[in-house]
């Protein structure tokens, strides 16, 4: 397979994700963004190699993928007392969520 067809796929892909992002139903239902918002652009921005704006766009973005990450590879081989650490990074992943909707939108 080649390089430019691989690209070619790939970009595709990033497009069909930008036609097809979801609405926040939590925004359009009271008016206000709900702690996601701005996940979704962050992430296609992340694929997109543009690194500094995923952060800009949704700064948790980054310890939510070593959340998952771990998550997975705990899945996988079972890491001992792995369950507490995936505790931990989540309470700092809900923290580092909870600041950054209150810095932002407040």
């Amino acid at each position: 397979m080649s390089l430019y067809l691989v690209l070619g796929i790939w970009n595709d892909f990033i497009h069909f994700l930008e036609r097809n992002m979801g609405t926040c139903s939590w925004k359009n239902n009271f008016g206000v963004p709900c702690m996601g918002c701005g996940m979704q652009r962050g992430f296609i921005l992340l694929l997109k190699g543009e690194f500094v704006e995923a952060f800009k766009m949704y700064p948790p973005i980054y310890s939510l993928l070593i959340m998952f990450a771990f998550l997975a590879i705990h899945l996988k081989f079972r890491i001992k007392n792995g369950h507490k650490i995936i505790i931990v990074l989540f309470i700092i992943n809900f923290i580092i969520t909870l600041a950054n909707y209150i810095l932002e939108f407040n």
